[in-house]
């Protein structure tokens, strides 16, 4: 990648990462070498969702002969992963020099560098076969984007609860106030039995509404996609066989059934992002929750969710080649290694800490949050690592989202963790990006918030006496 595509480093660097080059460094310089060089020509990539919803993504690149145009595909590859992990699809244009469509064509087929990405939008999210097709950029099509309307019901006695890796997060909510909040410990991804999950969450719904007088609807999130309350793939179930996936499937609709109230379950990332333009009363808001891994979501400035998948986990925000690499997709340089516990665990050797091996990730992030809260030098510089991550993050998001406001969440950013990563990614906004860092505030939810501020957003979601939801 560094022969073809000029990696920038960064004017802060990550304490234990010295090698980290920042997407959003080098995509710039990319598109400042083709201003310099005439302008380039256009490409356009559009990616088809459900009900006919298409996004669409506008750049230029240099042309077919160009000495620079080696650096073509390799740009285009990699802001194509980050549209396709924005937006979701299932079907593919790439409108502009034909050798960019047709090498981002063979990565995302089977077989391919991408073969993952295919095979998880294509029949595992959309049910169709992943298909990209290479055009002129006249031909892409235009946007339809369809923004929903949000949740924030919060009249009556509710349940909101998210679900994650390592823990089970629900509150009992009455008329917008949270009563109850608790989080359990658990293992869902490793166990293979369907009942055990269905059993676990459903002794939380059980507990929260045990707290209130009675029970009106209930609201959940997780990381993953749900259709009609239906899991179509999601990391939560990593460990289900797939001969019994079905019974995960209706795992949601059993429970609704069972509780007799109203359900309405979505992907975490748009609770997150719920959460904080509930939190802020202002729109434009992007929510990041480090936990287990990344989940992200986004309002945008009508208020509306957008109906994209925001699964950031996935998308790449470092480009150096020797970058840590997620285990599931075989992807380097993808969020899920740098905003989450994951990161810590990877960071943890060159802190010199050593964690204690434990099946229950929950206590191994303990464990160095409580070297963290000690003082520990290497602790300190692990999170101060993932602020600056998360600046030069935050600069790359902005590229993809029109943003006012980043609210950044989850386990990870309990205690001083927060604080440090905050204070670490406000800092390179103000030293790199200082246009960005007038008009984009990041913050933190209060400690509360940051622990079962989802679960909470959450319950909001299901609508009563027959509104929408």
């Amino acid at each position: 990648m560094s022969d073809a595509l000029h990696l920038i480093e960064p004017r802060v660097a990550p304490p234990l990462d010295p090698g980290f080059r920042p997407a959003i460094l080098a995509n710039r310089h990319f598109r400042k070498e083709v201003e310099e060089t005439g302008g380039g020509v256009p490409l356009v990539m559009a990616l088809e969702r459900s009900e006919g919803a298409v996004s669409r993504y506008e750049t230029r690149v240099f042309p077919d002969g160009h000495p620079r145009a080696a650096a073509n595909l390799i740009f285009a590859e990699r802001i194509f992963k980050f549209l396709l992990w924005q937006w979701g699809g299932w079907k593919a244009w790439i409108g502009g020099p034909r050798a960019i469509g047709e090498g981002i064509r063979k990565a995302y087929t089977p077989g391919g560098a991408r073969a993952f990405d295919a095979q998880f939008m294509g029949e595992d999210v959309f049910a169709r076969t992943f298909t990209v097709l290479s055009c002129d950029a006249s031909e892409a099509p235009p946007a339809r984007e369809k923004g929903l309307p949000q949740g924030r019901h919060m009249d009556g006695c509710r349940i909101g609860f998210d679900l994650g890796a390592s823990d089970r997060k629900s509150s009992a909510v009455i008329d917008g106030e949270a009563v109850y909040s608790e989080e359990v410990v658990w293992s869902p991804g490793a166990n293979e039995d369907p009942e055990y999950h269905y059993q676990e969450i459903l002794t939380g719904l059980r507990t929260a509404a045990s707290k209130m007088p009675r029970l009106d609807a209930i609201g959940g999130s997780s990381a993953g996609v749900y259709v009609d309350n239906k899991v179509r793939i999601a990391s939560l179930f990593r460990g289900i066989p797939k001969d019994r996936f079905d019974k995960v499937r209706e795992l949601f609709p059993r429970l609704q059934k069972e509780m007799g109230v109203p359900l309405v379950m979505v992907n975490d990332g748009d609770v997150t992002a719920l959460a904080g333009s509930m939190s802020l009363e202002d729109n434009g808001v992007l929510g990041v929750a480090l936990g287990s891994s990344e989940a992200a979501g986004y309002v945008n400035m009508d208020g509306n969710l957008t109906g994209w998948l925001s699964e950031l986990a996935f998308a790449p925000i470092d480009y150096q080649p020797d970058a840590a690499v997620d285990e599931w997709s075989g992807d380097g340089g993808v969020g899920a290694r740098y905003f989450s516990q994951q990161c810590v665990f990877r960071l943890a050797p060159a802190s010199g800490i050593e964690i204690p091996d434990d099946p229950i990730l929950a206590k191994k992030l303990k464990f160095a949050q409580g070297k963290l809260e000690a003082g520990h030098e290497g602790a300190i510089k692990i999170w101060e690592t993932m602020g600056v991550y998360m600046g030069y993050a935050v600069a790359h998001y902005a590229d993809f989202y029109d943003l006012k406001h980043v609210l950044i969440l989850g386990r990870c950013t309990s205690g001083r963790g927060g604080s440090l990563i905050l204070e670490g990614a406000q800092n390179v906004l103000a030293t790199e990006f200082p246009k960005l860092a007038e008009r984009i505030n990041i913050q933190l939810p209060d400690e509360k918030s940051r622990r079962v501020g989802q679960s909470i957003a959450a319950a909001s979601l299901p609508a009563l006496d027959g509104g929408k939801s």
